[in-house]
């Protein structure tokens, strides 16, 4: 009898009320970006898994279908379509990576398929603006100028920068060579290096020969893990800076005691900044899973917080056309302290950058 009182429910409740809402990412699960890719991952997580928790948006729950690229352009390609045409996502979400990103873009075109908060900041998808594109970190050249002028105001004026041979790289040349024309003098030496077999021996051997006080390492996870260890095993006590797509947790235990003195541009505030109701909640809902809080995570959390708002404004039975107009609609979203807008001829979102350094306990300082 029970069994059928169960079942007679179920017939009676709206077919929205017993589906879930499917959201699609492709990412480096494994490969030179995982680290970081777990983390950010985890922290939407934190968003999702609570919003879930209470019933999910309008009475559906959210299901992340995640894909892993192993971080190669091509499998990326593959997943996305995968995921758009046979899992038949409302929106892809939080992959990672520029030249992936790339690969990813004339499906969103031929699907008219919303992307929410790539884990890249390419300026190639900020301007010109890409119609399903809806960023929520800072573009890398924001980035990469800043560290360039900061490294500037501290009086080193010899500057290496190296970067990965890819898009990613080169975009984040171009925005350190905007700061080197503000701080009035041009880069010491640009290194490009192949972004999945990097010659390190090489690439230490050039900068130790150009006399430069700094490098500005423009790459991914663990190819600039592997460089600083080499550099700092080549007895080189130069400053390195590199990009927000290494603000992990993992970037940190990867590089052990060489870790000590990096700079990391960063595109959120402090994992410790308390002030930020976005923080403090990230913080709490973190520690519920025994997690510590990292500024990767922190990027996820704020992606998935816009991705949430986006379906609920959809209402019940979400489709991708109902999901990217809420998102088109977004104004003065406050994400807990920081607010994101969009506009036609806006889909950056925020544009918040600033500089931290690991300290000798394995922390990010800023």
């Amino acid at each position: 009898m029970k069994r059928l009182i169960v079942a007679a429910i179920a017939a009676l409740a709206p077919v929205w009320a017993l589906s879930q809402i499917l959201v699609g990412q492709t990412a480096g699960f494994t490969g030179l970006a995982a680290s970081g890719v777990k983390e950010i991952t985890d922290g939407a997580k934190l968003w999702l898994d609570a919003v879930n928790a209470k019933g999910g948006v309008n009475g559906q729950k959210i299901e992340l279908v995640s894909l892993d690229d192993k971080f190669d352009p091509a499998l990326a390609a593959a997943n996305a379509r995968q995921l758009i045409e046979e899992k038949h996502v409302v929106a892809l979400f939080l992959n990672r990576g520029t030249p992936h990103t790339e690969a990813i873009l004339p499906l969103l075109e031929q699907h008219a398929v919303p992307l929410v908060a790539p884990s890249s900041g390419a300026m190639v998808l900020h301007q010109p603006v890409k119609k399903h594109v809806f960023n929520v970190r800072a573009p890398y050249q924001r980035e990469a100028e800043k560290a360039v002028t900061h490294l500037r105001a501290l009086g080193i004026t010899r500057i290496a920068v190296v970067h990965a041979d890819d898009s990613f790289g080169e975009d984040g040349l171009e925005g350190a060579s905007k700061g080197f024309y503000r701080a009035g003098f041009a880069p010491a030496i640009a290194i490009k290096v192949d972004r999945t077999r990097p010659d390190y021996k090489a690439v230490v051997q050039t900068v130790e020969k150009s006399g430069v006080q700094a490098v500005v390492w423009i790459a991914s996870g663990t190819a600039v893990v592997d460089g600083i260890k080499s550099l700092r095993s080549a007895q080189s006590g130069l400053q390195v800076v590199t990009l927000s797509n290494n603000a992990s947790s993992g970037f940190i235990r990867g590089l052990g005691e060489a870790g000590a003195g990096v700079m990391v541009t960063q595109v959120f505030p402090s994992e410790r900044a308390v002030a930020y109701a976005m923080v403090r909640d990230a913080a709490a809902l973190a520690k519920e899973k025994k997690l510590e809080l990292s500024p990767a995570m922190l990027e996820g959390y704020a992606g998935a917080k816009v991705l949430v708002e986006a379906l609920r404004r959809a209402g019940p039975n979400p489709t991708r056309a109902k999901v990217q107009a809420a998102l088109e609609g977004l104004q003065k979203f406050d994400l807990g302290g920081m607010e994101i807008s969009y506009a036609p001829d806006d889909h950056t979102g925020m544009e918040y950058s600033e500089l931290s350094i690991i300290g000798v306990d394995g922390k990010f300082k800023r």
